[in-house]
């Protein structure tokens, strides 16, 4: 069964390998294109993410060298590999082909500086975290103890994306954050948090707030990473799957997707150690779930409630 995954990290193992990585089949990479096929991944989102200690003022340059390691060593060396750049393109993928979809994973690179943002749109990214666990000049992160919202220009950037039919992810803000993204997002998402009601972690989600964000016609992706499945850190599949049965049991089981973490994420759950063993979960739901809406938490519920708006043609 194909599936649309919403994270990874592979850009920053790609930039941090300066060149000697092959995305084609690096085994240091848990979503590199072998795996990617193996595991019948058939959009792969690759988020940007900058280290917390990379000095302010070469922040966007370490962003633009991510995306240009997506350009040249994802695409540009693998033909099979669809840059994603119009809601529209999902519907354009071929039988052997796989979608790549460009994310920020935190807008620390743009500064307070809105042209950096629109310069990322053009070269690609559709959706766009405010932050990562610290605060920035946009937000506070799951991290900050502050916990405040969002700062205007952070409701500026939110603005943005309404604009432009960009997803707005909630992963990694601070609950206030969160909130305040809910009512104001066209397109709110989650692209990798859990169920907070299962496993006690600021990163997942409270069960107020999965409930506002599936009437607001967002979507909640859950994530791999065993210390947001199980408190313990010792996750298994069936641990993982019972966060998806709690976010159905609020309602979202037209809106509930995988974002694996992969690439980003040292532990794993057994069996679902990267991408090439994602069918092993899609088995797991199998028996807990109908096939329809194992298929809908695989890749159809994403399509059903992707800003279609954006259509060109």
């Amino acid at each position: 069964m194909n599936i649309i995954d919403l994270h990874c990290d592979a850009l920053l193992k790609l930039s941090e390998g300066k060149g000697k990585l092959r995305f084609a089949d690096a085994p240091e990479l848990q979503t590199n294109k072998t795996r990617l096929q193996l595991g019948q991944v058939k959009v792969q989102c690759f988020a940007i993410f900058l280290e917390p200690d990379i000095p302010s003022d070469q922040k966007f340059h370490a962003a633009l060298e991510q995306i240009d390691y997506f350009y040249k060593e994802v695409l540009g060396k693998n033909p099979d590999m669809i840059h994603i750049k119009d809601w529209s393109d999902f519907d354009r993928l071929k039988v052997g082909q796989i979608g790549a979809m460009l994310t920020l994973e935190g807008v620390d690179a743009i500064g307070n500086d809105l042209m950096k943002l629109r310069m990322l749109y053009q070269l690609g990214v559709r959706s766009v975290g405010l932050t990562w666990n610290n605060a920035n000049l946009a937000a506070d992160g799951a991290g900050e103890p502050r916990g405040g919202g969002l700062t205007l220009f952070g409701k500026e950037i939110v603005e943005f994306n309404n604009q432009n039919h960009i997803l707005t992810d909630v992963s990694h803000l601070s609950d206030n954050g969160i909130w305040e993204v809910i009512e104001l997002a066209k397109y709110p998402i989650a692209s990798h948090s859990n169920a907070r009601a299962l496993c006690q972690h600021p990163r997942n989600l409270t069960d107020d707030q999965a409930v506002a964000m599936f009437k607001k016609g967002g979507l909640i992706h859950v994530v791999y990473y065993p210390p947001f499945v199980k408190e313990n850190g010792e996750a298994t599949l069936t641990d993982l799957v019972k966060h998806i049965d709690h976010f159905c049991g609020l309602g979202g089981v037209k809106q509930i997707g995988l974002g694996s973490d992969f690439d980003g994420i040292s532990t794993f759950i057994s069996g679902l150690e990267d991408a090439s063993k994602s069918q092993n979960l899609i088995n797991e739901l199998l028996k807990h779930f109908r096939e329809d809406e194992v298929r809908g938490f695989a890749f159809q519920n994403f399509l059903d409630h992707r800003p279609v708006v954006a259509y060109k043609g």
